[in-house]
């Protein structure tokens, strides 16, 4: 059996629209996921939505919708930005699924039965917008919004019992949480005393949830359903041979959830006897022409600005910038010069350039077919070592979760290859000496299939018209050797793949 491998996304919260913050999140986690495929394993790549809590029933009423009709307007919408993106996700889960509310239940019930759930009274601070109770310091610092006053009696998971084990396990397994920040980060979290966590919501408060298996006048607090999707999907409780096949998985989100993520989630798993995630990767926000995102500024990234941008260069162009220069291990900032700047310095200068470069010249000088490479050269010997050790670095990057420094390996490598052209000049050789001229394009253009291949999932729409073009019968989505491709074989129709973006158009917001 292959290897598995087993990605999420977090549930994206149906009280807002998509926008540049998850198609992040989820497109990295596609990309890792395509690669780990690329590698022959057997993937399970998850996403979906968080369908419940009091926000959701505001929002529902003020429409004048059932919270149901609300949830299936927005989990469409989720649906159909992944559609437009070929998100290659192998499932969909909504927390109001049957599957996934009988995991809830029977979670709580087996926690419930062995006391790490209590019922106990509380008065105190509560963030309505934030669904959370909230302390007399962090309501004074004005930490939460829509804060109010409330007395009410709850039920409470015992997480304080598991602190020092989750100290331990952090300590002991240092890529649990990622990057090194985001678990110093938790670790400082946890040098204070753990509290207990409110679980439940009285149903004369909110009534859209899932119902206690122990006390039919309460509903789940949201968070403590909403985390439990991630074993609900894969099987737990119903199909076990499935779910030992892809647990644990590798979690990626955003910093602003780290909390719930990497306290309240591993807790809940230690209580209830399941293995923790093999890692959760916490990556910084999106700020926007070098300020916080903001309606009110008019700088938010949202489902239509995106569209925008994809249709001047491309859905991939937008793929590759979130891939390359995304906030991974710190905050970023996505301006339109910057995107701009990007697709043309890498995708059309140095990939886009090649493949027209290589392209006329065979056709021009090779009546269109692949050149024999003769007898490589040293230079031709150490481009095909470099593309050895560049595969070797991605496959490296990968086990970190480091996108950012995978693509940025294939960047410099298809960089390295013009620069090899500039120095050996095909287009005079050709004239003087054409078997040598056959060998350089021969090496520049299996440099180049190579790299296409390993930027299949970055890329994967051009890089498929990049291998129609080389007309072998490949398909990229594997890992290809440098020396593989044939000579003789007649290249199809050349077309642009990156055509240059003329940035003066930025200056008309054309």
């Amino acid at each position: 059996m292959n290897q598995s491998f087993y990605i999420t996304t977090p549930l994206y919260y149906v009280n807002d629209r998509p926008h540049i913050g998850s198609s992040y999140t989820t497109l990295i986690a596609d990309i890792i996921a395509m690669y780990h495929r690329m590698k022959g394993e057997d993937v399970f790549f998850l996403t979906g939505t968080d369908e419940h809590g009091q926000k959701v029933q505001q929002a529902a009423e003020k429409n004048n919708l059932s919270p149901a009709e609300h949830c299936d307007i927005y989990a469409e919408r989720f649906q159909e930005l992944w559609s437009y993106f070929n998100i290659s996700n192998d499932d969909f889960i909504r927390t109001t699924e049957a599957r996934h509310i009988r995991v809830v239940q029977d979670v709580m019930q087996t926690l419930y039965d062995r006391g790490e759930i209590y019922k106990d009274d509380y008065e105190g601070w509560y963030s309505v917008a934030d669904e959370m109770f909230v302390s007399e310091k962090d309501h004074a610092e004005g930490k939460y919004r829509d804060v109010r006053r409330i007395s009410e009696t709850n039920y409470y998971f015992r997480m304080s019992a598991y602190r020092q084990r989750l100290i331990d396990h952090i300590r002991e397994h240092p890529g649990f949480i990622r990057p090194e920040n985001r678990r110093n980060e938790i670790l400082g979290f946890l040098k204070q005393p753990l509290k207990d966590l409110c679980i439940s919501r009285p149903k004369a408060r909110l009534a859209w949830g899932i119902e206690l298996p122990f006390d039919e006048d309460y509903v789940t607090y949201v968070w403590f359903d909403a985390l439990l999707n991630y074993i609900s999907a894969p099987g737990y409780g119903a199909d076990e041979e499935k779910f030992r096949r892809y647990w644990p998985a590798v979690h990626m989100i955003g910093k602003d959830i780290l909390t719930t993520h990497c306290v309240y989630w591993p807790s809940m798993l230690m209580a209830a006897g399941i293995e923790l995630p093999e890692a959760i990767f916490a990556h910084g926000w999106w700020t926007s022409e070098g300020k916080k995102m903001s309606k009110s500024l008019g700088n938010f990234i949202d489902l239509e600005t995106i569209q925008s941008h994809c249709d001047h260069v491309g859905k991939d162009a937008y793929r590759y910038f979130m891939a390359k220069e995304g906030p991974l291990f710190s905050d970023s900032d996505f301006s339109k010069a910057r995107f701009y700047h990007t697709y043309n310095m890498d995708l059309a200068n140095d990939f886009g350039n090649l493949v027209n470069r290589i392209f006329k010249l065979i056709k021009k000088y090779y009546d269109g077919k692949v050149p024999p490479p003769g007898t490589l050269q040293e230079d031709e010997q150490e481009m095909k070592k470099a593309a050895e050790a560049v595969r070797d670095a991605v496959m490296e990057h990968l086990k970190a979760l480091d996108v950012n420094a995978m693509v940025s390996e294939i960047i410099a490598y298809v960089s390295s290859v013009n620069r090899y052209l500039e120095q050996k000049e095909p287009w005079k050789l050709a004239k003087s000496d054409p078997d040598a001229a056959g060998r350089v394009l021969y090496a520049g253009l299996a440099s180049l299939r190579f790299s296409a291949a390993l930027l299949y999932p970055v890329l994967p729409e051009k890089t498929a018209e990049f291998f129609s073009m080389l007309n072998s019968g490949e398909k990229p989505g594997r890992i290809v050797r440098w020396e593989d491709l044939s000579a003789g074989t007649e290249l199809g129709e050349m077309k642009a793949l990156f055509p240059r973006f003329d940035m003066k158009r930025l200056e008309t917001n054309d």
